[in-house]
């Protein structure tokens, strides 16, 4: 019905949304949620965007932040152009903070970032690079633990509600829709970001997700997980080196 597998998620993570929906919409058994599923047009989208992981800041765990621009940067430098693909973007605060990141380091305008999520709607709100008002205060807090060289006030303009971020910095921003369950490798990048995603899946998952990332990261490529995800515990461990294993960043050896 949606083409969507979740299978593979963890069944705690799973049942607890479960569990949120029919709070939300006053439901007392999960039968009452699949009539609903069946025979409401759209209520699947409710959903799925249950199902979505979708908890995300500008600059979150400023020291990861830190470290790639003290650990990573420099290595990329040297290159003459850079792909990156952020996996699980959700609603695109982490992209943004990347991007004011490279655009602090000299490196925007010679990379691409590639911002994928498998919910529509979520990337939609990232394209629109708009967010609360209110967030901007923590976020400035965020930016400067991160190593910010500038007032994190000039990357956006503002209204009552919202703060909206220049557009300058989405232009070598590609926002689309994929999905780590169930799509492929659709190309060759030089860091892979993905964090706070795979927390959520299986070991089985996790290895297939992981393998993808494998196949789509370039020889002493840079890989980036969540603080809770490790590579420890897949096959192809032995084919990283870490960098920082406090903040989970990892670089994948010229030769396995």
């Amino acid at each position: 019905m949606t083409g969507y597998d979740f299978r593979g998620y963890m069944r705690s993570s799973i049942a607890r949304r479960i569990k949120n929906r029919l709070n939300k919409d006053h439901l007392t058994t999960v039968s009452e949620l699949l009539v609903r599923v069946i025979h409401e047009e759209g209520y699947v989208n409710n959903l799925l965007s249950d199902f979505s992981i979708n908890v995300t800041d500008m600059f979150r765990d400023p020291d990861f932040f830190y470290a790639f621009r003290k650990k990573i940067v420099p290595r990329l430098k040297d290159l003459p152009e850079i792909r990156i693909w952020h996996a699980g973007c959700s609603t695109g605060e982490e992209v943004y903070s990347m991007a004011i990141l490279l655009e602090e380091e000299g490196l925007a305008d010679k990379t691409k970032i590639y911002a994928t999520d498998m919910n529509e709607k979520v990337i939609e709100k990232a394209r629109q690079g708009a967010f609360p008002l209110k967030r901007m205060q923590s976020y400035t807090k965020n930016y400067l633990q991160a190593g910010g060289l500038d007032a994190f006030s000039k990357y956006y303009k503002t209204d009552m509600q919202y703060a909206y971020f220049r557009p300058s910095l989405s232009r070598n921003i590609v926002f689309a829709q994929h999905n780590l369950v169930t799509d492929g490798s659709f190309n060759e990048f030089h860091v892979i970001i993905c964090r706070n995603v795979i927390i959520y899946f299986t070991l089985e998952l996790q290895a297939k997700v992981f393998q993808l990332f494998d196949e789509s990261l370039s020889p002493g490529g840079f890989l980036g997980l969540g603080n809770k995800e490790s590579l420890k515990i897949m096959e192809l461990a032995d084919t990283y080196m870490e960098l920082d294993i406090n903040q989970r960043l990892y670089r994948k050896k010229l030769y396995s």
